[in-house]
């Protein structure tokens, strides 16, 4: 029987949020199917080119909810 895999599925695939059984059937899948194989390698391509971003709280935020978590702690740590 061939299961057939959405662009979805090849994403989580791709991103490693696929179950182990869902990892092992698009591995065998991806490794008898060309066109399947072909529309991974675009995705991937699509992956490898997309900006990699760092992402970085604002320090007054940061602060803001350490001020927060102290006020409404029940034991007091300091």
């Amino acid at each position: 029987m061939q299961q057939s895999f959405t662009s979805e599925q090849l994403i989580q695939y791709l991103y490693h949020e696929t179950s182990a059984a869902d990892t092992l059937a698009i591995s065998d899948a991806l490794d008898s199917n060309f066109e399947l194989r072909e529309e991974y390698e675009d995705l991937f391509q699509a992956y490898l080119e997309l900006p990699k971003v760092q992402f970085g709280a604002n320090p007054k935020i940061l602060k803001n909810i350490l001020c927060y978590s102290e006020m409404t702690a029940v034991e007091r740590h300091c």
